[in-house]
């Protein structure tokens, strides 16, 4: 494919999002000139989003790195000059070298995470490279750790209903995910079932355009998620909705449960969450009458300090149903479990000469960067925008800008992150790669071989991570394998019966080849919790001083059913989700999807900017004690009063304030220290008033 000039070729999507759709890339005169999806996926089936579409406008972007580069102003003004990758190679090998040997190899820090979803990319020879040197773990938990450590605690590990399956559903519930914007095949298939009859019903804090498409949307309170869903069970044990068979045989600790959930009645949840009783009443007797309810999880409700007991909670409910004995019932959080790949092969932690080496949390990046005890003295930055992404970005950004610290980043633009960098490297685009994709939603392993030939001098993680091992004199067999030689052994995992039958030569042949599901027909007598059954009542929470039953707990920092009013320092929740356009901050910097977007802006509810003399297109400030961001208000009544509401990660632009993460905190969830997001308090003013 790589040397034909013309032509259509198959391709992947790489972006983090559940779909991972097959593409078509149309190729004229050796470039890119169009992207398309591919109607022979089993799944995506030529479907892809707007996003995908542009994606040669990205990859042929002008301001694309095309050089390995060195810092020649101060961190953070973007000043670079050229240099070769023979030089940067040495630069880098040997800082690390008097780094290590001054300071220890855990005075050197990866921070990455899964800006391109390729198992290689991501999971491959990078993480060979910091176990040979001996460098400090980083926990991987700013997206989905609190949400998958919810889910699991219930059903043990991370897989539910089968996508496929969710059109014969006759409920589909939407809980927390604008699905329009981040996983639009689920929303063809919602339509489908929709079409036989099936109601399709969303909850969540801000109107979406998932909000919007959906049969009935519910708002609540941010954070809240927890007591609507106890709440539910209060009426469905009331009212006899449950299914007392099922929970006999396939769950632990309904006995206690039922006694629990006494206390939330319809009055109680109401005053927590901000739902009229009735609608409260209406949602749990539709969804205990279903014939076969499917929850789909987003991630957005894990964002809170309680966002591990939201999902936990929620995860509960079809264990009281049964709805998993039914065609399309059930709920799901991610199914990336369903294709774990055999990450010991892969990734090589027996190279590691400090197995016990210390972890430092991606969400705390602000703290660790502020340590005078054993500091972080490099950053090698990846797959990631940490200074844009990150939260407490006012911290962020000084860590970043300490002269002693030697960051090196990798990546196809200069990043807000990358103005920071002592050395940038160019990376290649998925399409100029060879690597293998699972998708967190549907059953399909697929592969993508490089299209185009590497733009500039870019290389791939692969390539990097090679050149950087074997100059370092690590394991010459280790860092001398080829992708295709990484692929066999991540496919080979015998300790997951899904992969039988996914092979290299396989996916050569057909591009995408599905898991093999069979073990799925007896998913509810072979959960990998400690009970072997779904687990309304958890022990090992218990033990770890958690509440062992599905609960509500309060943020630390937000609504809490009494915490709202002018009479708070910080009154209003604010809320950062994605927008339609981006993807957290990737094509924040594509002229197309700017335009598409516009500017970024705060909703405020009539009621809130009433209160504060702010109108439509007003400028404002949003702040709080950890910062500041300055947008237009958009007066709207899309959330209940005492919710704000931003949507998309911007660069800075212009000198503006428009980091939205300046606001939010680096607090860790109550499950899988996750990020707490939208955690966050804040008071909005006219700019003018500020002023």
């Amino acid at each position: 494919m790589i040397h034909e000039t013309e032509g259509v070729f198959p391709a992947v999507c790489p972006l983090d999002c559940p779909d991972t759709c097959g593409l078509l890339l149309h190729k004229k005169e050796g470039k890119i000139v169009k992207v398309t999806g591919d109607p022979d996926h089993p799944v995506t089936q030529g479907a892809i989003c707007n996003k995908v579409r542009n994606m040669a406008e990205r990859v042929y972007h002008p301001e694309r790195l095309l050089y390995p580069l060195r810092r020649t102003g101060a961190k953070g003004e973007g000043r670079f000059e050229r240099i070769s990758w023979d030089e940067a190679i040495s630069e880098i090998t040997s800082r690390y070298r008097s780094l290590v040997e001054e300071f220890g190899p855990e005075s050197i820090l990866p921070y990455s995470f899964y800006g391109n979803m390729g198992v290689l990319s991501v999971d491959g020879m990078d993480r060979r490279f910091f176990h040979a040197l001996g460098a400090s773990k980083l926990k991987q938990s700013i997206c989905n750790s609190a949400g998958n450590a919810g889910w699991t605690s219930v059903m043990g590990m991370n897989g539910g209903t089968i996508p496929e399956e969710t059109v014969h559903a006759d409920v589909i519930l939407v809980w927390g995910g604008n699905i329009v914007s981040t996983n639009m095949h689920q929303v063809i298939l919602a339509e489908k079932a929709r079409k036989n009859g099936a109601q399709v019903i969303v909850i969540d804090v801000h109107r979406n355009q998932t909000g919007q498409w959906a049969d009935w949307f519910i708002p609540l309170h941010p954070g809240t998620d927890a007591a609507l869903a106890v709440g539910m069970m209060h009426i469905l044990f009331r009212d006899n909705l449950v299914n007392e068979m099922f929970m006999e045989q396939y769950t632990l600790g309904y006995k206690e449960l039922r006694e629990h959930v006494q206390t939330y009645t319809p009055a109680y949840v109401s005053s927590i969450t901000g739902i009229p009783e009735s609608d409260i009443e209406k949602l749990a007797s539709v969804y205990g009458r279903a014939k076969a309810a499917y929850i789909h999880i987003g991630n957005g409700l894990q964002h809170h300090d309680n966002g591990g007991m939201a999902v936990r909670s929620i995860a509960c409910l079809p264990g009281l149903t049964g709805h998993w004995l039914q065609r399309g019932g059930g709920a799901s959080k991610s199914n990336g479990g369903y294709n774990s790949m055999n990450s010991e092969a892969l990734e090589r932690p027996d190279l590691r000469p400090n197995p016990d080496a210390r972890t430092i949390n991606m969400n705390r990046i602000g703290e660790a960067l502020a340590m005078t005890d054993k500091p972080v003295k490099s950053l090698f930055v990846y797959c990631s925008n940490p200074v844009v992404v990150a939260p407490d970005a006012e911290r962020v950004k000084a860590g970043f800008a300490r002269e002693d610290l030697f960051t090196v980043v990798h990546d196809l633009f200069m990043t807000d992150t990358a103005k920071y960098a002592d050395i940038v490297l160019p990376a290649t685009s998925s399409f100029e790669n060879t690597d293998v994709f699972g998708s967190y939603w549907h059953q399909y392993i697929q592969l993508q071989e490089p299209v185009i030939e590497k733009l500039g001098e870019s290389k791939s993680n692969v390539e990097l991570f090679s050149l950087l091992g074997q100059a370092m004199g690590f394991d010459q067999a280790v860092f001398a394998e080829t992708e295709e030689e990484m692929i066999v052994k991540a496919l080979d995992n015998p300790a997951n019966p899904y992969l039988n039958g996914v092979t290299l030569s396989g996916l050569k042949e057909h591009r995408h080849v599905k898991l093999d599901m069979t073990p799925f027909e007896t998913y509810l007598d072979r959960l990998p919790t400690s009970s072997g059954r779904i687990e309304l009542y958890s022990a090992k929470l218990a033990e770890g001083g958690l509440p062992p039953l599905p609960s509500y707990v309060p943020l630390k920092e937000g609504y809490d059913g009494v915490r709202r009013g002018r009479g708070h320092k910080y009154p209003l929740m604010f809320i950062s989700p994605p927008n339609h356009n981006f993807l957290n901050s990737t094509f924040a910097n594509v002229p197309k999807h700017q335009k598409l977007e516009k500017e970024p802006v705060l909703q405020i509810h009539p009621e809130d900017a009433a209160e504060r003399g702010v109108a439509d297109g007003d400028e404002v400030t949003v702040y709080n004690d950890r910062g500041v961001f300055e947008v237009k208000a958009k007066v709207t009544d899309k959330m209940l009063p005492g919710t704000v509401v931003s949507q998309g990660l911007w660069w800075d632009r212009e000198g503006r304030r428009q980091r939205a993460n300046a606001l939010t905190p680096d607090r860790l969830s109550d499950l899988g220290e996750g990020a707490v997001f939208f955690s966050t308090v804040v008071e909005v003013k006219r700019l003018s008033v500020m002023k």
